[in-house]
């Protein structure tokens, strides 16, 4: 079940909102445990068995890291912590990357190794409950966090619906005191929903168009022109920012109409004047993750800059591949390691002291070539389209002026809505129009959205 559904709009969130209402607050966490779990239940009845495990595993971890730090038994808090990482690691290793992994051997022999294998599906989400329950247990490990004693509680921490299948990755840290008490009213509801439309509109006005012009051309591959290739790239690269900001306000919007607080995920991260900026603004709680959990144990920057290199080696090359399994992520993440280490090196302060407008032309050209690359089915693909663009098939063609009056108008609304100024530009004629009353306005929104599916 998806957010931009008919079942998940019309049926499944309009009913778990009047009951969630109608309900006393000590049944709310229940029901939104029961909601969730039938809600990935949905699409995984199978799997919502490890989506359980994992969080009865590590709610025992939890309880068990509390009382050896009771009892002064450290050494055995450390083997908790080993096991539970080990187990989750496991788990989301074996799902995600066993077929990438035989079908690399299988190709690096030539194909002389045969490695039978059924197709493994991924189970959905798994990737971000996986990194919320190993933020719980590491974060009970070092103090920072009490053990949660409420299965319930915790269950629905980690199954929560909204931000369950695609983000932002809640820390248990940010929503503790939330599970206990929250503020549910009619201000916070109409906010939320009012987040949720915005979201809904960005993927589905925006990043299904952009995302069909990207299929359409890509498809192409030989016979693309550079200008064919840049508008191709260019409607992926709005995209890719439409759906994944789209989701991220429809999960922060649900959680703000069910009295959650959950962090913000995008930061405008198109207005950056450098990668390293970008990634502070793009998938915010991704990178904080890796940052907290992964980069700074490493020993971050705290060692000197050849250690600190290899650090950030790892985050990245990790980054990638927790994206997908397939060389195209991992050279995707190598790419940005690279970048990064050429700013961080020698050119974070020239891009600094430069004009805005050269310093946002690198970044977004540098961005743009790194969709190329996420985007491609593989590598050969990914190859074959960056060399298009940058105009082994030629500059322009017949083809290439259809392009740009069909995709150029829409292109370029996108990329004013991407940004700060624009968003602000396309709300005061709303508010004008419906008066500074966000439920009007919410009901004047959905019910155009909901006409438009």
């Amino acid at each position: 079940m998806v957010f931009s559904s008919a079942v998940f709009l019309l049926a499944f969130l309009p009913l778990v909102l009047l009951v969630y209402y109608a309900v006393p607050f000590r049944f709310k966490n229940p029901l939104l445990l029961l909601a969730s779990l039938f809600f990935y239940a949905w699409g995984e009845p199978v799997y919502v068995l490890i989506m359980l495990f994992s969080t009865v595993f590590d709610y025992g971890n939890g309880l068990l890291l509390e009382r050896l730090d009771r009892d002064g038994r450290q050494h055995l808090r450390r083997w908790v912590l080993a096991l539970s990482v080990s187990v989750n690691l496991g788990l989301l290793g074996f799902f995600k990357y066993t077929g990438f992994l035989l079908d690399s051997l299988c190709a690096l022999s030539g194909g002389r190794l045969f490695l039978p294998m059924a197709h493994i599906a991924l189970p959905i989400g798994i990737s971000f409950y996986t990194f919320q329950t190993l933020s719980y247990t590491i974060d009970v490990y070092r103090r920072e966090i009490p053990a949660q004693h409420r299965i319930l509680d915790f269950g629905m921490y980690i199954c929560l619906f909204p931000q369950l299948i695609a983000g932002p990755i809640v820390k248990y840290r940010d929503v503790a005191s939330q599970l206990r008490r929250r503020e549910i009213s009619p201000s916070c509801a109409c906010a939320g929903m009012f987040r949720f439309v915005r979201g809904l509109a960005k993927k589905v006005l925006l990043a299904n168009t952009f995302g069909a012009f990207w299929d359409e051309i890509a498809a192409q591959d030989s016979e693309r022109t550079a200008v064919t290739a840049l508008l191709g790239a260019a409607a992926y690269m709005l995209q890719i920012y439409f759906d994944f900001s789209g989701y991220s306000d429809m999960a922060i919007g649900i959680g703000r109409m069910l009295g959650f607080v959950f962090p913000e995920n995008f930061d405008f991260p198109y207005e950056s004047r450098s990668v390293t900026e970008f990634w502070r603004r793009w998938h915010i709680s991704l990178g904080s993750w890796f940052r907290e959990y992964l980069y700074i144990p490493l020993g971050g920057n705290r060692r000197g800059l050849p250690r600190q290199i290899v650090n950030l080696l790892i985050v990245w090359l990790l980054t990638g591949l927790w994206h997908g399994a397939g060389w195209q992520f991992a050279v995707w993440g190598l790419y940005f390691f690279v970048l990064l280490v050429v700013e961080k090196v020698w050119l974070l302060r020239r891009l600094n002291s430069a004009s805005a407008p050269v310093a946002h032309l690198y970044t977004l050209a540098a961005v743009l070539l790194s969709w190329v690359i996420f985007a491609s089915g593989d590598l050969g693909h990914a190859g074959r389209y960056l060399l298009s663009l940058f105009g082994a098939n030629g500059f322009a063609d017949a083809a290439a002026w259809y392009y740009i009056r069909r995709c150029l108008p829409p292109l370029l609304l996108g990329a004013f809505l991407s940004v700060r100024y624009g968003l602000r530009k396309l709300r005061r004629p709303v508010v004008r129009l419906f008066g500074a009353n966000r439920a009007f306005a919410f009901k004047a929104v959905l019910a155009a959205v909901l006409y438009i599916l």
